[in-house]
């Protein structure tokens, strides 16, 4: 990447030169948000090479400010949920080097994405086993170059690292895998270790290996599902057929909503170490690496078919750009590990696990604050060792964790171990939340809404008791089930329980981000949609009539297509 110093100190702020860029991302206005389609004769971005902070300028030479909003307002106008500053610019670098996804000419574009062949995970695996994938070939080179040029080597919490690399995850399966293997500047794209369990894991990345996959899937998926509401918000008005469509999309947006929330709380635990090459990868991963690693391809193998409906019913075939995505996306899911055989894998982990979990199932409502996992708008609290390497601006390391977060006994404040991926431990904290959720949601709707205004909240109150339901009804089954993992019954018990915990993260996800300032997240409506579509593929019935969350959530889904932004969990602002 190539940054243009400035000529003189009084000479105009250069913009960021760097190929395969086809023309310059224009800089926000100062008293606007971000914008999908920017004004052609807006000035270009000036943003700072890798590696410096905006607003820097006195630590060196050729350092260049961003134009526009003041560098400590621009984390909190790029997503509803600000990320740290350091890492909204690294993202913000990531998709001025991607450029226009809708120029053709443009190598990353997503004509020019879609038209590329999948690779095979035979492939893939005998690249990575030679030690090619660093060597400036193929996806990984390409990645590796990508990342380098943005910073992105000095964001190392997990969760943070997949937020900067969003802009590369969402264009394509394929290229963000490679690019969440990438271990840092000037290291190669991590090597692969294959444990017993046939599953592999990177060496170097931040990013544990069960949630990379899961991790991209969510952010492909959610393009596809922008291309299709783009498509139905578009047209609706002029053709009426096409709005019988709106509720799929609605419930579709929610179980986005609600792997991403499982994967983000996932990505937040503090990481395990690396397992050895005989010990199986499976074996680092974590309870809810595995939940993950399950219930994100299995939820959305569903939403991908229902997107695939609506596009070949609004006439997007497979030569359109959303049939395309759809079709690459497709082909692309054996090799992140996240097709049908990636889901079983961590289905028998979890069958294998069930008597063991359900030993140690905390039968009382978790008490006090929600623990940090939840809390999306904070930044995680570090691993050993993580807060030693050095304080930066705003008492954030540089990859974003919040400094001096951990207690003098080495644990973090809700209690947790950091690297301590126990059994049992994410198992009481699940459980203890779909308890604590079906009562917190039961007396908030009693006091709030008394008069039967608030009836969104008893809904939700009355949907959380019922799924509790199934959830003490699986316990004396779970026990035994460890006998036999590989039986269907047994598997069959897994799913149900691994559906269970993605409501507790839909619950804690919620209730977290319903601190008074209105969000999204913080309201009933996604939440209640998730958990309706979780009690449907558990075959439990709904409780009672209850309002219709649809329309709301596909409003919401509607009005980020025509603002520029992302289907996440962060409500993120696109540039392009």
């Amino acid at each position: 990447m190539a940054v243009t110093p400035p000529a003189a100190p009084s000479a105009p702020v250069p913009a960021l030169a760097a190929l395969p860029v086809r023309a310059a991302v224009p800089a926000p206005p100062p008293e606007a948000a971000f914008t999908a389609r920017p004004p052609a004769a807006a000035p270009p971005p000036a943003v700072s090479p890798a590696g410096e902070e905006a607003g820097s300028g006195d630590r060196g030479g050729g350092v260049v400010r961003l134009a526009g909003p003041v560098p400590g307002v621009l984390a909190h106008r790029y997503a509803a949920l600000p990320p740290p500053l350091r890492v909204a610019l690294a993202a913000l670098r990531l998709e001025v080097l991607l450029g226009d996804p809708r120029d053709a000419a443009n190598p990353y574009s997503l004509p020019a994405l879609t038209s590329a062949p999948s690779a095979s995970p035979a492939s893939a695996r005998s690249a990575a086993s030679a030690g090619s994938a660093g060597a400036g070939e193929g996806w990984d080179g390409r990645a590796g170059a990508l990342l380098a040029a943005a910073g992105l080597g000095q964001v190392c919490a997990a969760d943070q690292r997949v937020r900067a690399l969003r802009p590369l995850l969402r264009r394509d399966l394929a290229l963000g895998h490679a690019a969440g293997r990438w271990g840092g500047p000037g290291m190669p794209s991590a090597r692969r270790a294959w444990g017993q369990d046939g599953e592999s894991c990177p060496v170097f990345s931040p990013v544990p290996a069960a949630l990379l996959g899961p991790a991209a899937l969510v952010a492909a998926a959610g393009s596809v599902l922008r291309q299709a509401a783009f498509t139905v918000a578009g047209r609706g008005g002029g053709e009426p057929a096409l709005r019988q469509w709106q509720p799929v999309l609605a419930a579709a947006f929610a179980d986005l909503l609600a792997c991403e929330s499982l994967a983000c709380v996932a990505l937040r635990r503090p990481a395990a170490p690396v397992p050895g090459p005989g010990a199986g990868a499976g074996s680092g991963a974590g309870l809810l690496g595995a939940v993950a690693g399950y219930v994100v391809p299995t939820v959305l193998a569903d939403v991908l078919a229902q997107l695939g409906l609506v596009l070949a019913e609004c006439g997007h075939g497979p030569a359109s750009t959303g049939g395309g995505m759809l079709a690459k996306l497709t082909g692309d899911l054996p090799l992140a590990g996240v097709d049908a055989a990636g889901a079983a894998h961590w289905q028998a982990r979890l069958a294998r696990d069930l008597p063991a979990l359900a030993a140690e199932e905390s039968r009382t409502a978790h008490r006090g604050p929600l623990p940090a996992l939840f809390r999306l708008a904070d930044p995680p609290a570090p691993a050993g060792g993580v807060a030693a390497a050095g304080e930066q601006e705003g008492g954030h390391t540089p990859g974003g964790h919040e400094s001096g977060r951990l207690a003098p006994d080495g644990h973090t404040p809700d209690g947790a171990q950091p690297g301590g991926y126990g059994v049992g431990g994410d198992s009481v904290v699940l459980s203890g939340l779909l308890r604590a959720g079906a009562a917190r949601a039961d007396g908030a709707a009693r006091a709030d809404g008394a008069d039967g205004a608030d009836t969104g909240r008893a809904a939700l109150g009355a949907l959380a008791r019922r799924l509790l339901t199934e959830q003490r009804a699986l316990r004396r089954p779970c026990r035994t089930a460890g006998a036999d993992p590989g039986a269907v019954a047994a598997r069959a018990l897994a799913d149900r329980q691994a559906l269970l915990w993605l409501a507790a993260a839909v619950l804690g996800v919620r209730e977290a981000a319903d601190d008074g300032r209105g969000l999204f997240l913080g309201g009933t409506h996604w939440a209640l949609l998730a958990l309706s579509g979780i009690a449907g593929r558990l075959g439990v019935p709904l409780p009672g009539p209850a309002p219709d969350p649809r329309a709301p959530v596909w409003a919401e889904l509607a009005g980020r297509v025509r603002r520029g932004v992302d289907c996440d969990v962060y409500a993120t602002r696109l540039l392009w």
